[in-house]
């Protein structure tokens, strides 16, 4: 009953100013304003795989897990890491004591119960685990057991994953759509004016767990009284608030600003080898639902040429189209060779016309510009895809409508997105079928349930080549390649670590 990142070097960060030895220590208080690409669809971190959503709702609600800063999983609400049965099959978790939500009321395992079984119905990442599990049971009052058909190795990278996000709410709250938004992190939400600001103050009940800060992990210690996440869509706008010194924080810059925020009251952020940006293509509805189609618009695309109109220098950015970067120990170059900038347009011709399709095959691309650089790379594929046989019709939306019409398979064919690279293969949403762009075919199934039924590294290494192998020879997206990520802070903001989803617990002001 309930009661009244190693990584780091991947994503090395600029190096900031360092606090000098005469530097004042950390001290509470004050308010930040954190430039956001815009308003989040939603602030129920389950609905949506959105990063604006896991940025903001990771400092609102709390998974069981998290990742610490070499990207290994490591225990938030559980005690520890948890206990599994030999075969694989039973996760026993140990739920941390003295847990409150933000309405008073204490944690215990009916609200992860609940919280789970809502997660495995209202996210997609939940719908991917869901078929694979027969009970969510709690054997006391800090104890959930998981209870699947077989094994499956990412579960704990799932759980602890704050996109699609199995976030713990209170048993009461479990409405769909969210209705209260409460959740037991160490910021609550206090106001939310949509276009304007989302306001949260410090959580004074919050517990965080001992030791030092550690990635996501460790102690999450509450300096700042109160963070304003401020939606800018338009990034030339970002960029002038990041100068001027508006904001304490702004997110996603175009690189080539570089220098002009260097100038300016704010300090450079950039996470080198980020993440990739991706063409996501419709395999549910429309003409790229053949296959054949799909790969004409791989075969037409110049990823090189989309990257340099997007970044500009290559410092900020690289030509590579296998799924993992050097230094990840999933990098293999299967099935790279033939399927990627290759930028034929009669070879792409040729797939559509073993489709049965000539000239002036319709494609709708659906894209933004409040992420400048998915706008360019529309821009220059439109103009590729034009030369082999398609007539592109460019939908320019903001964030939150896109977002929003991609659940519609009827409204699109192809849109720009990107993510961080991931530490478990797992994560990367298109190998989930209830994902947008739903690609599910038997031997994508096949390959993907051998890549997380066994928990043996080298044999999880082999079945990713396979997946990758079918991800260019079946086409769901076309990987555009590597990037690094822009972003500025104030000098005064200290304690910041640059990471995908910025966070700004343990984060103060200096006075």
């Amino acid at each position: 009953m309930r009661r009244a990142l190693s990584l780091t070097a991947v994503l090395a960060a600029l190096l900031l100013p360092a606090i000098g030895p005469a530097a004042a220590g950390p001290e509470k208080g004050g308010v930040i304003d954190v430039a956001t690409i815009g308003e989040p669809p939603t602030l129920d971190p389950m609905a949506s795989a959105t990063d604006i959503v896991g940025m903001v709702g990771q400092h609102i609600f709390e998974t069981l897990f998290t990742f610490d800063h070499n990207w290994n999983v490591t225990p938030l609400l559980a005690e520890a890491l948890p206990t599994v049965s030999p075969d694989g099959k039973i996760y026993e978790i140990k739920l941390r004591q003295g847990i409150t939500f933000h309405d008073g009321s204490a944690m215990d395992s009916a609200d992860v119960v609940a919280s789970l079984k809502r997660w495995l119905t209202v996210a997609s990442r939940g719908q991917q685990v869901a078929p694979l599990i027969t009970d969510i049971a709690a054997t006391d009052a800090l104890t959930v057991r998981i209870t699947l058909k077989q094994p499956y190795s990412p579960l704990p990278a799932l759980l602890a994953f704050n996109n699609s996000a199995a976030v713990i709410l209170p048993s009461e709250d479990q409405d769909v759509p969210l209705r209260q938004v409460i959740g037991t992190g160490p910021y609550k939400l206090k106001e939310r004016k949509p276009d304007q600001y989302i306001q949260l103050v410090r959580f004074e009940g919050y517990r965080s767990r001992d030791g030092e800060p550690d990635g996501y992990g460790g102690a999450r210690k509450q300096y700042l009284d109160e963070i304003r996440f401020v939606p800018v869509p338009d990034p030339n706008t970002r960029i002038e608030g990041a100068v001027s010194g508006q904001f304490a924080y702004a997110d996603s810059l175009p690189v080539e600003q570089f220098d002009k925020i260097k100038a300016g009251k704010s300090e450079p952020v950039l996470l080198e080898h980020f993440g990739w940006p991706m063409i996501r293509m419709n395999a549910k509805q429309g003409v790229l639902a053949d296959m054949r189609v799909r790969k004409a618009v791989q075969f037409a695309l110049s990823e090189s040429d989309m990257l340099a109109a997007a970044f500009g220098d290559t410092k900020f950015y690289a030509v590579d189209g296998a799924m993992y970067p050097e230094g990840y120990p999933w990098r293999t170059d299967a099935g790279v060779e033939g399927n990627y900038d290759v930028a034929d347009a009669e070879k792409a011709k040729a797939e559509l016309k073993k489709a049965g399709l000539g000239e002036e095959v319709p494609l709708r691309i659906l894209t933004s510009r409040q992420y400048e650089f998915h706008y360019k790379m529309a821009q220059v594929a439109a103009e590729y895809l034009k030369l082999a046989g398609f007539k592109v019709k460019m939908d320019v939306v903001d964030w939150a409508t896109l977002v929003q019409q991609i659940q519609n398979p009827a409204s699109w064919d192809i849109f720009i997105t990107h993510s961080p690279f991931l530490p478990e293969p797992a994560l990367i949403n298109i190998l989930a079928p209830a994902s947008v762009g739903w690609w599910d075919t038997p031997d994508s199934r096949a390959a993907v349930d051998a890549l997380n039924a066994t928990s043996d590294p080298a044999e999880r290494v082999k079945h990713w080549q396979r997946v990758q192998e079918l991800i260019m020879a079946e086409a769901p997206i076309v990987k555009i390649g590597d990037f690094s990520a822009l972003s500025a802070k104030s000098p005064k903001l200290k304690g910041f670590e640059p990471s995908p989803w910025p966070a700004f617990w343990n984060v103060y002001l200096e006075q």
